[in-house]
């Protein structure tokens, strides 16, 4: 902790330029005076410190500040739901193969939200096999010619071997988890190319594709696992994973609209649908289907990665559609790693930059690899760096977990966006969350230390920041 004296407006303006700043007087200076509590935790390029408090580059406001920050705390955006990372079948294996004790502290320290814990809140898993996987599967795979149209072979059993455990496991430490669920690919039996790898969804499985993914939520429910939103397709554009299937807007809207959306609304599935999934060049995705009315009323949203465009797609489509929510839901993170430049990138574009620009999550891929980068499918992702490494019993933390423990620790859902300017070397986002306090996130961006004053009304106050590092501040509104 770090009481630091802070100065009115006044005194801001001044560091500022303000030409009326001197208006102010110092009895008036002196009576607006006021003492607040503030925690700064800071991660820096060289790894000196890892989401470590740092009480000691805090100060008084400084007239040779090289940045100025304001934080408008009336001024709202939208409720944040979530951050975390993807929980593939692989993550899932690095997890059940450690000791109990081991992995008990591990999903504490991950999940839990505790004074060494970082308060993950978000997980996006996948509907049967994603490329992370040691081995495509679905949950009604058959011989080559046969089909199974009233998904009578339906079967979750598979995850109840290690998945549905270990979400227990979460659940129990934290029971208001929030979990998606994204398919890669139906059964081969459904697509036009007989493949896990492309294809489309033949029509005339529409309705029994709806039924298998109907029967896949009421199973998890059953289990007691509550999926809060579902994408309909990852990457519909990117046909070469595996697994992986094509899936045009029009597809897409048709198989919303004429059968997803009327079998959730028969069987009273409560799980939110989002479209897209896929990348922030193509905004026009999501907002051709949105502009559909009779698509829309089943729809809660749309989801976007980042392997290709600007995060300011995303506002593209809130103008479009400002009623309807935004969801970031993936971005690797490539092995070895750089430890400085996968941090920077990852705060400015995703932690920081999705929620300024209408985000309400951002799930990262994945949480964790093991050090042979295994399992993966044939022709999978073979380079993917989790937020962990787990070797046995031993955990490496790598910036996708200080890139999300920065903004889940202390921003949990329910906290709302509020307004902050956006200074080029100082890129940061502002919340305030259901106890009254405000939480700013903010990064150096730039090759050099910065010294930046932070004001909220007549609350302000100076941080010193290393070149690349990334800060979260937090004090009382």
């Amino acid at each position: 902790m770090n009481r630091v004296l802070t100065y009115c407006c006044g005194l801001m303006l001044a560091a500022c330029g303000a030409k009326d700043s001197q208006e102010i007087s110092d009895n008036q200076t002196q009576s607006l005076h006021v003492e607040p509590v503030v925690q700064v935790y800071v991660t820096d390029a060289s790894r000196e410190r890892q989401l470590e408090e740092s009480s000691d580059l805090l100060g008084e406001p400084r007239l040779d500040a090289d940045v100025h920050v304001f934080v408008e705390p009336t001024q709202m955006y939208q409720q944040m739901e979530g951050f975390g990372f993807a929980l593939t079948g692989g993550s899932v294996y690095h997890l059940s193969q450690m000791n109990e004790q081991a992995q008990s502290d591990l999903l504490q320290e991950l999940f839990g939200v505790g004074t060494n814990d970082i308060g993950v809140s978000y997980l996006r898993i996948s509907i049967a096999a994603s490329d992370l996987d040691a081995e495509v599967y679905s949950y009604n795979d058959l011989p080559a010619g046969e089909t199974d149209l009233m998904q009578e072979n339906f079967s979750i059993e598979r995850e109840r071997e290690l998945l549905i455990p270990m979400l227990k496991k979460i659940q129990a430490i934290n029971p208001n988890i929030k979990i998606m669920a994204s398919p890669w690919s139906p059964p081969v039996w459904m697509k036009t190319n007989g493949s896990s790898i492309g294809g489309h969804l033949k029509e005339e499985y529409y309705d029994s594709y709806a039924l298998y993914l109907t029967k896949y939520f009421q199973a998890m429910e059953a289990e007691g696992i509550t999926i809060e939103t579902m994408t309909i397709q990852n990457e519909p554009l990117h046909p070469g994973n595996n697994p992986s299937m094509s899936m045009e807007p029009e597809e897409q809207a048709n198989f919303i609209e004429r059968r997803l959306g009327p079998a959730f609304a028969e069987k009273g599935i409560k799980t939110k649908i989002v479209l897209y999934d896929h990348n922030a060049d193509r905004p026009d995705y999501p907002i051709s289907i949105l502009d559909r009315p009779e698509v829309r009323k089943y729809v809660a949203g749309s989801a976007f990665h980042m392997y290709g465009g600007s995060i300011a797609a995303l506002s593209d489509v809130h103008s479009a559609h400002p009623d309807k929510g935004l969801y970031f839901t993936e971005q690797w993170f490539g092995a070895p790693g750089n430890f400085p430049e996968d941090l920077k990138w990852h705060v400015r574009e995703l932690m920081i930059g999705a929620p300024r620009n209408w985000s309400r999550s951002v799930i990262e891929w994945n949480l964790s690899s093991a050090p042979d980068l295994q399992p993966h499918t044939d022709g999978g992702c073979s380079q993917c760096l989790g937020g962990i490494t787990i070797d046995g019993d031993e955990v490496t933390r790598n910036a996708g977990y200080y890139s999300i423990g920065h903004a889940s620790k202390f921003v949990r859902p329910g906290a709302k966006r509020i307004a902050s300017n956006a200074p080029e070397e100082l890129p940061n986002v502002a919340f305030l969350t259901p106890e009254n306090q405000i939480v700013l996130l903010a990064i150096n961006n730039t090759d050099t230390k910065q010294i930046c004053n932070i004001t909220q009304g007549e609350q302000s106050f100076s941080a010193v920041l290393e070149a690349g590092s990334t800060a979260t501040f937090i004090w009382d509104n």
